[in-house]
């Protein structure tokens, strides 16, 4: 690393921030009336910004095939999802049943979700995925390294896996939920957006605390100052426990109110989700049926 890297690692912003504060913000954001004309509008919108996700160790191929043709046709008035995402032996299985749509596929990599392999293995997961297919990498982060202070490594990291996955686009998972601070997350943020993130994201799903309103309005005002210094944009992706239309509705308003309507888009702000679909298709029902139907009445997987 060049010298001064140190000094560009941190922050040109003040990372004592108001916790009470940043979470009182993204509560009131959360009560905002949203009418049925723009919450249908709304309910597209948070479609077409999904990352429909199994992760799991039981997936199978045929799994993957039907994750592929819900993302495709998630439910009257619903658009297609914006990728599908699978660990990275699955890839051939996603990109030839979504070959011809416009839902990406998307692999996990670097040892996810724990991180803890040697960087070459990290490297080598990467580019086998993007060879096979994949258009999106979601890696982790040296977490225990950031905690530890080590944040040339972390950015090291980031950037040699950037590197590795192009020309996918790079999502940088923070885990937020194991960070401690909000000032780490701030921290771990600008790293991941100096060493040539994508996007930032909140979480890999798989500890006890995932995306919060509270750290993904933490991670807007962290790319919002990104571009501001630099004029580059990163978008910012929220993962993990995001199960219901309203939930979604409330991270919509979020990145409203922080970033503007043109970061309503799908290559600026992405939701991690694997039963956020079916609520998001019983809603649109309720809107042109007047009542709120069963699960039995939505495709499911």
């Amino acid at each position: 690393m060049s010298p001064g890297i140190d000094e560009a690692l941190t922050p040109p912003f003040d990372l004592h921030i108001d916790a009470v504060a940043l979470r009182a913000r993204a509560a009131e954001l959360g009560t905002r009336s949203i009418k049925n004309d723009s919450k249908r509008l709304g309910l597209a919108r948070a479609m077409s910004m999904i990352d429909l996700t199994t992760l799991e160790g039981a997936d199978t191929a045929e799994r993957v095939r039907r994750l592929c043709v819900r993302a495709q046709r998630p439910g009257t008035g619903l658009p297609p999802a914006a990728a599908v995402c699978v660990y990275p032996r699955l890839v051939p299985v996603a990109r030839r049943a979504l070959e011809g749509s416009p839902v990406r596929v998307c692999a996990v990599s670097s040892g996810f979700p724990a991180g803890q392999v040697p960087l070459g293995i990290k490297l080598e997961d990467t580019r086998a995925a993007v060879e096979d297919g994949a258009e999106e990498i979601d890696i982790v982060i040296a977490r225990g390294s950031l905690l530890a202070g080590d944040f040339t490594r972390v950015h090291d990291e980031v950037a040699a896996l950037k590197e590795a996955a192009s020309p996918a686009c790079l999502k940088v998972i923070l885990e937020t939920g194991e960070l401690g601070s909000f000032e780490q997350i701030a921290h771990a943020a600008w790293i991941a957006c100096i060493a040539g993130a994508d996007f930032v994201k909140t979480s890999t799903g798989k500890v006890a605390v995932n995306s919060t309103p509270a750290t993904a309005l933490c991670l807007l005002h962290v790319v919002r100052d990104y571009h501001a210094h630099t004029g580059r944009e990163v978008g910012v992706k929220c993962a993990g426990g995001i199960r219901t239309a309203k939930e979604a509705l409330h991270y919509l308003v979020l990145v409203h109110e922080t970033m503007g309507p043109s970061w309503l888009v799908q290559s600026r702000f992405r939701i991690g989700a694997s039963s956020l679909v079916d609520d998001l298709a019983r809603q649109m029902l309720k809107l042109d049926g007047g009542r709120y139907v069963g699960s039995d009445d939505v495709v499911q997987d």
